[in-house]
């Protein structure tokens, strides 16, 4: 199979422990985008928090794209036109904001190029520190949110998110995408968006078959889109459950993972097919 496009999670996948890619990796994605191959960064990043990345592996110049917010926004990075926009209204905010308060965990969002939350807590601040956006505290969640924001996240001690993932995934199946990105943090965006369904969407914009795609993921935000490519592969770092629905498994991310299947699946064929 030749594939056309390379689908990339980002934290614990792409990346390095440290945020950084390696130099392995960086030379392998580069050789793909020069024969041609798109590059897809998808993550529960919000855009802004995305761009260093794009711009180290010179997205805009091979005509690649972003995929942002779990699937809430693809950009292309060469054009910057926005192909696909999804957002949460001002209701649904308020719902989800008061069944935060229900469950006795935080939560937060984005507006402009900031985190809006009531809370100082340490999960607000990693999410701070991954995407270098600023946190705004406000005295009132509800009304620091004037507008539709992309997604919103409930953020809390894992064993607790675990818990609380089940009961609203199933309380708000027919209103939201309710997915956790990482043990601390629960994602909600609107309902059917979800990085597999946004890459779907891309695909077609692309003319690219499901099949000449290689998506690459290490959490459960990423399970529908390795479910959805034609070659869904699973970090070595990945729950086992996540490995399970994969159709192949790779190395961590701390051992060029990413390399070694773009190395194996991509490059070897563009030279047998050169």
């Amino acid at each position: 199979m030749s594939y056309k496009m390379i689908v990339l999670d980002l934290d614990d996948t792409l990346l390095r422990d440290d945020h950084s890619i390696s130099a392995r990796t960086k030379e392998a994605l580069m050789k793909a985008q020069e024969q041609g191959v798109k590059v897809v960064l998808a993550s529960g990043r919000p855009t802004f928090g995305m761009l260093p990345i794009a711009d180290e592996l010179s997205l805009a110049k091979y005509g690649s794209f972003i995929l942002s917010f779990n699937g809430g926004k693809i950009i292309n990075y060469e054009s910057k036109e926005e192909l696909f926009s999804s957002t949460l209204p001002l209701t649904a905010v308020r719902k989800l904001y008061e069944l935060s308060q229900r469950e006795d965990v935080d939560i937060h969002t984005y507006v402009g190029n900031e985190i809006i939350t009531e809370v100082d807590n340490p999960y607000t601040r990693i999410e701070s520190q991954l995407t270098k956006l600023p946190i705004k505290l406000v005295n009132n969640f509800v009304d620091g949110v004037k507008e539709e924001v992309v997604k919103a996240l409930m953020v809390g001690e894992p064993d607790k998110m675990k818990i609380v993932e089940a009961k609203l995934q199933a309380e708000l199946a027919e209103e939201f995408s309710v997915m956790r990105s990482k043990p601390f943090f629960l994602e909600f965006t609107e309902k059917g968006v979800t990085k597999g369904t946004s890459l779907n969407h891309l695909i077609q914009e692309c003319g690219i078959k499901r099949e000449e795609v290689i998506a690459i993921g290490d959490s459960y935000n990423d399970q529908e889109m390795i479910e959805f490519a034609g070659l869904g592969v699973a970090m070595g770092n990945a729950p086992e459950d996540i490995k399970a629905i994969a159709n192949h498994v790779t190395d961590t991310n701390m051992n060029d993972g990413v390399a070694k299947v773009v190395e194996e699946f991509v490059l070897r064929d563009l030279l047998v097919n050169k």
